[in-house]
């Protein structure tokens, strides 16, 4: 059994909170011995929406422990300047951190981590508009850009809004499998996106790291069309974008070039349909996009056999 703790700071944001929130309940429908405890500085609380949520328990009730998750939240950045440093909390924080909890923030949640000290010296990340003020007030925080999210020791932070739910995927990954997590994605309907360091993940998975929308809709094009032909105009017309232009921003975005990934995502639709169903070798060929079984097995054999091989 473990501790999922929500700190839920005054002025919160409600998806930051309700994202993460979710997996875990999803979690616990499968099975999973979360117990779910909502804290906070005072038994009542108002969201930047002007929804009240109560009644909360006073965080210095709880002792979380190694085996547990403490999530905080973003919160609406007026408030982050105008509140009144809580020491305290900020103890209990500390005091957590030391005990190897599990401590999450998302958005915003990562300027309270930073005020109580724990991120010096961490690598952290927070939503991209938030970022240049996450440098400047505290400098000895480093800070990371254009991350879904950071994981440092126990200390994890994510960009906010959605991220909370890949960041959440990414705890559940950790904890319990790769199955798991996917199940709880597809049961929320979502993408399921990784930190691009998990290099043993799916490449369906993998490369999403990254906050460039039409590099997201090319990728999401090019894996629900593996059999069809994709001329780099044709792709570069769906985003309104040069070919030249697209081939260098996908690279730069990707590290990979189009062409490889592309290969890379048929290789493994590949594999998993030769180990997973009967169908025939020049069906699957044909299915991912290869002109026969021969391109296959030569692409299939290269790729096992190389030097990068998958």
């Amino acid at each position: 059994m473990a501790n999922v703790y929500f700190y839920i700071p005054n002025q919160v944001i409600l998806l930051d909170l309700s994202g993460v929130l979710q997996v875990f309940l999803e979690a616990k429908q499968l099975g999973f011995d979360y117990q779910l405890k909502f804290v906070g500085s005072s038994d009542t609380t108002a969201c930047a929406s002007g929804l009240e949520l109560s009644p909360l328990d006073h965080f210095a009730r709880y002792a979380p422990t190694e085996d547990d998750i403490l999530v905080i939240p973003g919160l609406e950045t007026q408030q982050l300047d105008q509140a009144t440093i809580d020491v305290a909390f900020h103890e209990w924080l500390r005091t957590a951190h030391s005990k190897k909890v599990t401590i999450c923030s998302v958005c915003t949640g990562a300027f309270l981590l930073a005020q109580a000290g724990i991120l010096n010296n961490q690598d952290c990340t927070t939503h991209w508009k938030f970022v240049n003020k996450l440098k400047a007030k505290f400098p000895l925080v480093n800070t990371v850009e254009n991350r879904l999210f950071v994981k440092s020791d126990n200390l994890y932070t994510s960009a906010g809004v959605a991220t909370g739910i890949d960041l959440a995927l990414f705890l559940i990954e950790e904890r319990h499998g790769n199955t798991v997590a996917i199940e709880i994605a597809k049961e929320l309907a979502i993408y399921k996106r990784r930190n691009g360091s998990d290099l043993q993940e799916s490449i369906f998975l993998q490369y999403r790291n990254h906050h460039d929308e039409n590099i997201h809709k090319i990728q999401d094009w090019i894996i629900h069309n593996l059999d069809k032909p994709a001329t780099i105009e044709r792709l570069a017309d769906q985003v309104h974008m040069s070919p030249r232009n697209l081939t260098r921003i996908f690279k730069k975005q990707i590290g990979i070039t189009i062409a490889e990934y592309r290969t890379q995502l048929r290789i493994e639709k590949a594999k998993s349909l030769m180990e997973n169903t009967g169908y025939k070798a020049d069906y699957v060929a044909r299915l991912c996009g290869f002109n026969s079984s021969r391109q296959l097995r030569l692409v299939l054999n290269k790729a096992t056999s190389g030097p990068n091989k998958m």
